[in-house]
């Protein structure tokens, strides 16, 4: 009996350790699955937060290198970015354009840096300089377009994050610097000492005001682009440039260079002749005067000296001959 109940015992307790063990491989399974899911969603958010792209997804413009942490950032909203524009626009009248197109800067939180307007007929032509956010720019410079018919536009950028980066480094190192003048100032402990300091803070002082008023002028141009909108009547019309050859053509550029070199010439002559009048003259004269001179003194006869007088001519006689008679 005593060894009935023992393996009795044996065979339920096997029993229960193997459903437990069973029990245990169904725990650990699930909880395999679970702890999966988990590292998995772990593992997309830091690549994610970091700018790698997740399996499945394309990689974002400026994230191709998720891992490099310290890298410049390229998106186009965090950098600097100077826009500038130019557009010519042909309307039927120039004064309603023109009030059209100062609203048009106005409603998007800009407003007007320069207007000039000539004549008030047909060929009336308005000058207006905008100044708009860079945000709103496009769509400024569209509206503009639609405002008549757009003969000519011509849109420019200028990147200078590099600058703006640049700029602010040096503003924070100046910063300190004058911090530290400033200090050494309040040591001061001789007249001397105190001059030269006082005279080294007022250059760091002069140099920090130069570098943050360039900050300001860089934020400035940033901050709020400019349009340059020509707006012209329906009497203006753009010269059309006419490719011409030829004898004649070739006359009128040579009749037009000599008539560009006379002009040149009686120029410079112009310029010249005050001073030849004061120094010429004089100079002239004295040159006159000199060379009369000379004249005079070259026909001036020479005095004559005492003439000698005449010798009579010797009589010259062979030898053996006698004298005649």
């Amino acid at each position: 009996m005593e060894m009935r109940r023992a393996r009795r015992h044996g065979t339920t307790a096997v029993a229960t350790l193997a459903a437990l063990l069973m029990l245990a491989a169904c725990g650990s399974g699930g909880g395999d699955d679970s702890g999966s899911t988990g590292t998995a969603a772990d593992a997309v958010a830091p690549a994610r937060e970091g700018g790698a792209a997740a399996p499945g997804e394309a990689a974002a413009p400026g994230n191709a290198q998720g891992g490099a942490g310290a890298a410049t950032d390229t998106r186009v909203d965090q950098r600097s970015i100077i826009y500038t524009g130019s557009i010519r626009v042909q309307v039927d009248d120039v004064d309603i354009a023109a009030r059209d197109a100062v609203a048009a800067a106005t409603r998007a939180g800009g407003f007007v840096g320069g207007d000039q307007r000539r004549s008030s007929d047909a060929d009336a032509v308005a000058d207006l300089e905008l100044r708009v956010p860079a945000e709103r720019f496009y769509a400024v410079v569209e509206e503009l377009a639609g405002l008549g018919t757009q003969e000519r536009r011509e849109i420019g950028t200028q990147d200078v994050t590099e600058e703006t980066i640049d700029l602010d480094a040096r503003i924070a190192s100046q910063r300190a610097r004058v911090e530290s003048a400033r200090r050494l100032l309040a040591q001061a402990d001789s007249i001397s000492d105190l001059v030269s300091i006082e005279n080294e803070l007022a250059r760091r002082e002069a140099d920090l005001a130069s570098l943050e008023a360039k900050k300001r002028r860089l934020s400035d141009l940033t901050a709020l682009s400019t349009i340059t909108v020509t707006l012209v009547g329906p009497g203006v019309t753009i010269p059309e440039e006419e490719t011409e050859i030829g004898f004649l053509v070739g006359l009128k550029g040579g009749w037009q260079v000599f008539l560009s070199s006379m002009t040149i010439l009686l120029t410079v002559l112009g310029a010249i002749l005050p001073w030849l009048l004061v120094l010429g003259v004089p100079l002239g004269a004295l040159w006159w005067l000199a060379r009369r001179r000379r004249r005079n003194r070259l026909t001036v006869p020479a005095p004559r000296g005492p003439v000698a007088p005449a010798q009579p001519e010797a009589l010259h006689t062979a030898p053996g001959t006698g004298s005649t008679s």
